[in-house]
């Protein structure tokens, strides 16, 4: 009896050590969404706390349901800015109760920048690459040219004066649909990708007046807007969750484009007073 004394001690002992051990969440890097599936949490629902644009991760539940006397969810996290967080923090009780019965949650997110540099660059508004269709651009345009040559080298045969026909001029919507395109089938990459959203949500700022917001307000702003938002929207998606089914209507999303010149996206729109909706 003497003898087994210690052991039932130390197996009491190491038994009580792994039930307050902290539960690991998997980890990520700054921008990128975490599923987190099944996870079973004492106590009433939970709820995420309120955010803004110092929060430092963000929590979305997907998903409750009921197990027995404590709730079964279904969540998403992201972190903006790197370090080790309890999850558990940034949740409350729908009641007001307390969530002090919560067990450790922890995770950690990590930063893709290069040392010594705790933000990221700003963003410049700058012209849009064509991404690789320069050559037919510059094809098209010799032919222009040689056609134009040769029309006013032409002899004149009657006395009447020829009219030449305008060649119709490519609109915004006839220059993203080939990388819309390319998006759709996920044979544009992350880089290229980046940088047309980045265009557009420029474009959008510029056009809408929200220049003067913060970039996170600007963009919730956005993609809630009718025009700008289903094309914006939709980028982000194959941006952040690559390899993703999506059907989407490529003429819907360049629908609010179809009117636009070709170069909008580099120069501001002339005289426009166009408010957020």
């Amino acid at each position: 009896m003497t003898l087994l004394l210690p052991i039932v001690l130390l197996y009491a002992s190491s038994s009580i050590a792994a039930k307050v051990e902290p539960a690991g969440l998997p980890d990520s890097t700054v921008g990128l969404p975490v599923r987190v599936e099944q996870l079973v949490l004492p106590g009433t629902e939970l709820e995420p706390k309120p955010w803004n644009d110092k929060t430092p991760l963000v929590i979305r539940v997907e998903a409750v349901y009921p197990h027995g006397t404590a709730f079964r969810y279904d969540f998403s996290y992201h972190g903006l800015e790197p370090g080790e967080y309890d999850l558990g923090t940034f949740l409350r009780r729908k009641d007001g109760t307390s969530t002090d019965d919560l067990p450790p949650l922890k995770l950690t997110i990590t930063a893709l920048l290069p040392s010594g540099q705790i933000e990221p660059h700003a963003l410049d508004t700058g012209a849009l690459p064509w991404l690789g269709g320069y050559r037919a651009l510059l094809v098209m345009a010799v032919t222009l040219w040689v056609a134009v040559l040769l029309w006013i080298l032409y002899p004149r045969r009657h006395a009447r004066a020829v009219h030449a026909v305008a060649a119709p001029s490519l609109s915004l919507a006839d220059r993203l649909r080939p990388l819309v395109t390319a998006a759709m089938s996920g044979q544009l990459g992350t880089a290229q990708l980046a940088e047309l959203e980045r265009a557009l949500i420029g474009y959008w700022r510029r056009r809408l007046g929200l220049d003067g917001l913060p970039p996170g307000d600007a963009l919730s702003q956005l993609k809630t807007h009718p025009e700008a938002g289903p094309l914006i929207t939709q980028l982000e998606t194959w941006l952040h969750r690559p390899g993703g089914a999506s059907t989407v209507d490529l003429n819907v999303l360049l629908a609010p484009y179809q009117n636009l010149p070709a170069d909008a996206l580099e120069r501001s729109p002339a005289g426009a007073e166009v408010t957020a909706r």
